[in-house]
């Protein structure tokens, strides 16, 4: 597998670009490059997050035995990258907690698997000036941006900052931009975003405690959905925030919540209108298998309560380019 990779203290990343203002701050007016992995169809990669990298000694802040677990597991699926949706460590001012991510991740380094990581709450904790460097000094080729595009095969992915503004703004209009000039040959768009725009989850703890949707990723979700009934490519999205595992599907978009990287998993109510119904605690990765025209998502389950790790797959989906979408639009 050839791709154009850099690597700072042993981290194998892809470039990127965005913007490096907090939310409350303009970024300024840019237009980032879309940059490129050079694999071909088929290909596969793990979308996941929400790890909180922290001492391992402190089983307050997340599962450490889950977290190196899942590390291992995915080293061992040889991804052709892996997708990060936040979260990584647990405080981003501290530095100890990054250390911790250089020496359990240190695995995929070594295996050369490249990461494309977006930007969690918890990466952004206390002073952000030294959260934001203790975070670009780990990905480098990001050079102090916070969005960005890569084009990989067939698709496009595309990592937001949800502590920007995702639909106005210079981000916003960047997107809107990408979305409405995609390229002809695309079969999927991936966005990569740690809030999400559907959730089963709930600010209200009598309900199993975790994070309701907000105002601004379900703004996103309208813009997508709009999107998405004019276009060929298939539009899935990732994120995180609630530690756990959920299947959404609206207006043809198919939205994946994948915060099972490590924090303490959140026993959720689950909404009706989620494709994923499971009372568990989903401590997971995702393996997204891509091909020409459709792809397999497969959620890979771990559950150490025995001691031993038990692995299963309870979820399964398969998203295909529709063909009389695309026969229609003459592709």
């Amino acid at each position: 597998m050839a791709c154009f990779k850099s690597f700072a203290l042993g981290v194998a990343l892809l470039g990127c670009v965005g913007c490096s203002r907090s939310h409350s701050q303009t970024p300024p007016e840019t237009q980032p490059a879309e940059l490129g992995l050079n694999v071909g169809v088929p290909f596969r990669f793990v979308a996941y997050g929400d790890s909180r990298f922290h001492d391992p000694k402190d089983t307050e802040a997340a599962n450490p035995a889950v977290r190196q677990e899942l590390v291992r597991a995915i080293a061992k699926a040889d991804p052709a990258f892996i997708s990060f949706g936040g979260d990584i460590v647990y405080n981003g001012y501290d530095a100890n907690d990054w250390r911790v991510w250089d020496s359990e991740t240190a695995v995929w380094r070594e295996r050369k698997i490249p990461v494309y990581p977006a930007l969690g709450n918890h990466d952004l904790h206390g002073d952000q000036k030294i959260a934001l460097a203790n975070y670009f000094e780990r990905f480098p080729d990001l050079k102090n941006n916070r969005y960005y595009s890569v084009r990989v095969a067939n698709s496009l992915v595309l990592v937001l900052d949800s502590s920007l503004d995702e639909v106005t703004g210079v981000q916003g209009k960047w997107l809107i931009q990408k979305l409405d000039t995609l390229a002809t040959d695309l079969d999927f768009v991936f966005l990569v975003l740690h809030h999400p725009p559907y959730s089963s989850s709930s600010d209200d703890k009598k309900f199993g405690g975790g994070h309701s949707a907000r105002s601004q990723e379900k703004d996103l979700a309208q813009l997508l959905e709009a999107r998405e009934a004019n276009m060929r490519a298939r539009i899935v999205v990732f994120s995180g925030h609630v530690h756990n595992y959920e299947h959404h599907e609206h207006g043809g978009v198919h939205y994946f919540v994948t915060g099972g990287a490590g924090a303490h998993a959140y026993p959720i109510e689950r909404a009706p209108g989620d494709l994923f119904q499971s009372k568990e605690i989903n401590y997971h990765y995702l393996l997204v298998n891509v091909d020409h025209g459709t792809l397999k998502l497969t959620m890979n389950r771990v559950d150490l309560t025995s001691g031993t790790a038990v692995w299963t797959q309870p979820d399964s989906v398969v998203i295909s380019v529709s063909a009389a979408k695309a026969a229609a639009q003459g592709r």
